[in-house]
């Protein structure tokens, strides 16, 4: 499988569109379609363990994987974004009325015949110290459904009401929070980068209290519900709370089942097939974050429990786009200090996570050689694809040995002054590589920098890197497609993200239908949305959602 280039990556995903209008595939349907009940399944629910107990009040589970949970209904749910690719995939239309009753199933007001809602237990560490019993707290998973391809997806809202997981929260999310996530899950998914997808995004007319800042100042915030989709949900702490509390058999339930559904490829669950599939969870982790790593992503808050056991992006709260280049940066304000999450390190705690997997299955995979190799495949796998990345994202044809000291000494030049990150790899492209002065060497990168910087930071390296790229004897013209092909031009900005928010809170659909279907082009030149791939303007710097986030985001 192809794991570097951007087109081949998105082929190669979990969750590959399939082709519209294809005659050959079930006719799509309307979600409330009394047919669609065909293609409901609930596996999860079929297949492991319930919390005898129905009821949504918070606490503690024993020996089950899951909480039967019904969505909390909402005053006047309103559809106010859909994602026909995400449609297609399902076999769903867009619905035709923005408040009928698909908007009543997706802002929790409706449960259709044949769907078994459920909040999933799990536990998790989060940064660095284990939290306990976590579990969906604001999520509820609605069905399972069987697309046109034959592949099964989960439907789950997040924001839906309160579950037994809920702790002290109200199960609620706000306009903001929504709008992030359903943004972000589609732009990484056109970018290439393995992630879960987002369906709809439905305002509930009710408000929600949030604290954003956790500064002692709550305000009223209008709620949104997003449906999100992924063939499971699982993640690494729905393994840690069950060989955390010494539930054995049903941690051996749960392995079967993700290894039976998601994994079938390995064979029948046995101890040989428990060791290859932990070595294939650290071999998807690693491209899902040489993934984040290429386009600049910064996940914000990787705690066990928003690890996905698939291997794709999941859990979007405080994310950001690496803006100024800073392997230091996070854009989670919980994480300010001690920076576990930021930029440079989500190798090393993806590592970290894997590790404490590792710990939860040691009862299925008792010999210590065997995770190993899995945690040796996740550097070798990550060390592979970084490799193979940079030298795409510099243009070089074979990335060699000599090469690491360039595309280090570059980081290193790109901490002298604030340059941005997806700025500067785009228009490398177009750094000429005749003989030329200074001034035109600097030129083409000029719209990268922040501030009144004149490019000197660069000067001495981009020397170097030009005399590197004569030594191919490429085509000018050849390199440049190669390198847009894996450095886009449009990424999810905070600051683009904030704009949508505040025009949807207005009442305005357009812009965050416009920044959409941008970002379903991330690496085509689109002139006529040039204003998108402009630099964070100077008024986002330190506007609350455009720089540093909470976990409430």
């Amino acid at each position: 499988m192809a794991l570097y280039t951007a087109r081949s990556m998105h082929t190669a995903s979990a969750m590959n569109d399939i082709p519209r209008n294809n005659p050959g595939l079930a006719p799509p349907l309307d979600l409330c379609d009394p047919l669609l009940a065909s293609r409901f399944d609930n596996s999860f629910v079929r297949e492991l363990p319930a919390d005898p107990l129905q009821h949504d009040v918070p606490r503690p589970v024993r020996n089950a994987c899951y909480s039967r949970a019904k969505p909390s209904s909402v005053v006047a749910p309103k559809l106010l974004a859909w994602a026909d690719a995400v449609g297609d995939l399902l076999g769903l239309v867009r619905p035709e009325s923005a408040t009928g009753l698909a908007a009543q199933v997706l802002g929790g007001n409706h449960v259709l015949p044949g769907m078994q809602p459920y909040a999933a237990r799990y536990g998790g560490h989060q940064f660095g110290n284990w939290a306990g019993q976590l579990g969906d707290g604001r999520a509820l998973t609605l069905v399972e459904l069987i697309g046109p391809d034959g592949q099964r997806r989960e439907l789950q809202l997040k924001g839906a009401g309160r579950t037994p997981y809920s702790r002290r929260g109200d199960g609620r999310a706000v306009l903001r929070s929504s709008v992030r996530e359903f943004i972000c899950s589609e732009a990484m998914h056109y970018l290439g980068v393995p992630t879960t997808r987002a369906l709809s995004l439905v305002a509930t007319g009710e408000s929600v209290e949030r604290d954003m800042f956790y500064d002692g100042n709550p305000e009223e915030e209008p709620g949104a519900i997003v449906c999100r989709v992924a063939p499971s949900f699982v993640r690494f702490g729905n393994f840690e709370i069950l060989a955390a509390n010494e539930e054995l058999v049903e941690l051996k339930r749960l392995a079967d089942y993700v290894i039976t559904t998601h994994y079938p490829e390995l064979g029948p669950p046995s101890a040989d097939v428990y060791a290859r599939w932990f070595e294939e969870i650290c071999r998807r982790s690693a491209v899902m974050v040489a993934g984040w790593m290429r386009v600049g992503f910064v996940h914000g808050v990787m705690n066990t429990d928003n690890m996905s056991i698939l291997g794709l992006t999941m859990d979007y709260g405080p994310y950001g786009w690496l803006e100024g280049y800073d392997l230091g940066w996070t854009p989670n304000t919980t994480d300010a200090e001690g920076r576990r999450y930021c930029f440079g390190r989500q190798p090393e705690i993806a590592q970290w996570n894997l590790l404490r997997l590792a710990g939860a299955l040691s009862p299925l995979i008792p010999d210590r050689a065997d995770l190993e190799v899995g945690i040796d495949t996740f550097g070798r796998v990550y060390g592979e694809c970084s490799r193979r990345v940079m030298g795409d994202k510099l243009g070089l044809l074979d990335f060699n040995a000599e090469d690491d000291a360039l595309a280090e000494d570059l980081i290193e030049a790109l901490h002298g002054d604030e340059t941005d990150m997806t700025l500067l790899f785009r228009h490398l492209a177009d750094v000429p590589i005749a003989a030329v002065d200074d001034s035109a060497l600097v030129a083409p990168l000029r719209p990268a920098f922040y501030g009144d910087s004149d490019g000197a930071h660069l000067l001495a390296w981009l020397h170097r890197y030009v005399d590197r790229l004569r030594s191919d004897n490429e085509a000018p013209a050849a390199r440049r497609a190669r390198m847009n092909r894996t450095n886009p031009k449009y990424v999810a900005r905070n600051y683009l993200a904030q704009l949508a928010i505040d025009a949807l809170a207005a009442g305005d659909s357009s812009v965050i239908t416009r920044l959409l279907a941008v970002l379903e082009r991330p690496y085509d030149e689109q002139p006529e949305h040039e204003d998108l791939a402009a630099r964070r303007p100077e008024w986002a710097r330190h506007k609350a959602g455009c720089s540093a986030l909470s976990c409430s985001s």
